[in-house]
């Protein structure tokens, strides 16, 4: 079988890629190794920045986001028992969307059910040929898909970063993780509250107006077992204490899971006609809320390059994708660096290491320049094109 753009991976980026195609007139086929009821529920990112909203209507699946996501104008730092809001829309004139990747996902593989798209589940075997000429060839169990290009939007586990030749990683561990839980009952506050506390960080965030996303901070090697649910909900409450009688509702968990805290940038993100997208490329902490957006931000411009080859002939676009990306990619790298280490309490650090975050969390609380800088990274820098792919 053939088709102008093979995509491996049916997460955000894969997905989105393959509807933006779409959208100009490309054929994709899209090759998922997971089950459909898998990717469609498997709990993962859940904030939108101004522009990944703004790109998904644009792509024609924003109708069910409009009608149940929850916009949000700030968030607030909490730390020293006390919180301060920073107004995203005071200081940047931009919002936020808590809207859940899994909801993300359904909505764009029903858009592309419903269009006819070629999305195939459960393809294992997965591997690679001739990315250095014009006819790639993607061969797995029981077929095999000729195209122009290859996409790979796998995850960092996934195959495709392995065909990249000469590839380099900058890689950075942090010495905690986080334990997080689904839990069917209200969210406590109206908007994310990022806290510092002395026996670690906590965020409290929302999937929908009855379901709470709720963090702790805990060593990279906490084994589930050791943390009840009973446990869970007392050291939250202990960590989200503030002078202003806050409460925190408790209810039935749903999930929990721990998640390892990492950074790692692979470059250069292409080989030949092999072009890699979001967690296939980069890895960043969750704590800046960065990881689906910036794949999303990265298959805006893949879109644009490979709609203009098909359209126009143009190579240029294709050739400096690594280049184009690579700038927003360590941007976000190092805000989410930033907001990790000046919430989290390293485990190895002394009380100087707790002054020199106290002293950025009062800055940015206190600064408006600063509290800006937060703002603008945390809804989204603008997109060099303007906001519309086409």
């Amino acid at each position: 079988m053939r088709t102008q753009v093979g995509i491996v991976g049916a997460g955000p980026a894969g997905l989105l890629l393959s509807q933006l195609l779409h959208l100009q007139g490309v054929d994709s086929a899209v090759l998922e190794c997971r089950d459909r009821e898998y990717v469609e529920h498997r709990v993962r990112a859940g904030v939108l920045e101004h522009g990944s909203a703004e790109t998904l209507r644009e792509a024609g699946v924003g109708k069910r986001l409009d009608a149940e996501g929850m916009r949000h104008e700030g968030i607030e730092l909490r730390f020293g028992h006390h919180g301060h809001r920073i107004d995203f829309a005071d200081l940047v004139g931009r919002t936020i969307t808590v809207y859940g990747q899994q909801e993300v996902v359904k909505d764009l593989i029903a858009a592309r059910v419903d269009a006819g798209g070629d999305v195939r589940f459960e393809i294992t075997d997965i591997a690679f040929s001739g990315l250095d000429g014009a006819r790639p060839r993607i061969t797995f169990a029981g077929g095999a898909l000729e195209c122009d290009f290859v996409v790979g939007a796998d995850g960092s586990h996934g195959v495709s970063r392995g065909y990249v030749s000469g590839l380099t990683t900058y890689e950075r561990g942090y010495p905690y993780a986080w334990l997080g839980i689904l839990a069917q009952v209200p969210p406590s506050a109206h908007e994310l509250i990022y806290t510092r506390h002395e026996r670690g960080f906590a965020l409290h965030s929302m999937r929908s107006p009855s379901i709470t996303r709720l963090y702790l901070q805990v060593t990279p090697d906490e084994q589930l077992e050791a943390w009840p649910d009973e446990r869970i909900w007392s050291e939250l409450s202990t960590r989200f204490t503030d002078g202003a009688g806050f409460s925190l509702s408790e209810g039935p968990v749903l999930d929990k899971g721990i998640t390892p805290m990492r950074s790692a940038v692979a470059t250069p993100m292409q080989y030949g006609r092999l072009f890699l997208a979001g967690d296939a490329a980069h890895i960043v902490p969750p704590t800046g809320a960065k990881g689906m957006n910036l794949a999303m931000a990265d298959v805006r411009v893949l879109a644009r390059a490979i709609a203009g080859y098909y359209a126009d002939g143009r190579t240029d676009l294709l050739a400096a994708y690594t280049d184009t990306v690579s700038s927003r990619v360590w941007r976000y790298t190092q805000f989410s660096w930033w907001m990790t280490s000046m919430l989290h309490v390293d485990p190895h650090g002394d009380a100087f290491d707790e002054q020199l975050a106290a002293a950025a969390l009062r800055y940015v609380a206190s600064s408006r320049p600063m509290a800006t800088a937060l703002a603008e990274n945390y809804t989204g820098l603008p997109y060099a094109e303007g906001w519309s792919y086409r």
